[in-house]
């Protein structure tokens, strides 16, 4: 566990975007191979806002990213946050432990407020008007929302007391789940629910991309599914019953068009999905 810190704590910039690219590469590969639904689209034009939206993210977040150290200095070196104040335990559960909880404040809180504040759900309605979901939806968010999602971050690793190695693997595991389960892809049924106890699994996130209430307001976490269960935000549904989208804003061609998506989606006045 010693080693993983260290490397973490030092990753250099080229292995996060070998993660990314890596990653997004793999899934969709895998999407041709054992996908969930066959969908009739244009896969690389589908692709394109959804990569410059990924380019934005990893840009807002790069340009940020001194915050991240400087609070991570910070909190290490005054002993400050929840970690710091546990007693002494041993690496592997510290590791586990601030990676739980910045999934918990960095993920699931800053996802669930974003739907249950009117001004943060059209922000967020971005990465939900996607009609054909598929690895590269998984960075699918508005710069503003880049934006939202990097305060929770910080504020976690403020309050958690989350040295750079653990901020590090958080992000890195956060990267390549995002783009698990959002990819369109079927895995055994047995495989997805052993899975899903714990991690979010494919299946269980696709339910939170169906186009109707309450499903949508529902499976918030990132990378734990014990969050949602824990909160009583987890449900399910049966991928065959799944619709994506949002059913109050149905026009998919508006939808997949960046110049909507940047400069008019998000200033919509609130308008949440139907209840089924």
């Amino acid at each position: 566990m010693e080693s993983i810190f260290n490397y973490f704590e030092n990753i250099p910039s080229y292995h996060r975007s070998i993660i990314l690219v890596g990653g997004i590469t793999f899934f969709w590969l895998l999407e041709g191979i054992m996908p969930l639904f066959r969908f009739n689209y244009k896969k690389w034009k589908h692709a394109v806002p959804n990569i410059f939206f990924t380019i934005t993210t990893v840009l807002i977040n790069f340009s940020l990213a001194f915050l991240l150290l400087w609070t991570s200095d910070w909190v290490t070196v005054n002993g400050f946050g929840i970690i710091n104040w546990l007693p002494e335990m041993p690496l592997w559960l510290y590791v586990v432990l601030g990676v739980l909880l910045l999934d918990l404040i960095g993920a699931y809180l800053a996802h669930y407020i974003e739907h249950k504040t009117s001004l943060l759900w059209r922000v967020h309605l971005v990465h939900h008007s996607d009609h054909k979901i598929d690895t590269t939806t998984g960075n699918r968010h508005h710069p503003l929302e880049s934006i939202i999602r990097f305060v929770f971050t910080l504020a976690g690793v403020f309050v958690i007391g989350t040295p750079m190695g653990i901020i590090m693997l958080y992000q890195s595991l956060s990267i390549v789940f995002t783009q698990f389960i959002h990819a369109n892809i079927k895995l055994p049924k047995r495989v997805d629910t052993i899975i899903g106890y714990v991690f979010i699994s494919p299946d269980i996130h696709k339910v939170h991309h169906h186009n109707m209430l309450p499903y949508t307001d529902s499976n918030y976490g990132n990378i734990f599914s014990i969050w949602d269960r824990l909160f009583g935000t987890f449900m399910m549904l049966d991928t065959e019953k799944i619709v994506y989208g949002v059913d109050t804003f149905p026009n998919e061609s508006e939808n997949s068009s960046l110049k909507h998506l940047l400069l008019k989606q998000p200033f919509y006045k609130k308008r949440k999905p139907t209840t089924r």
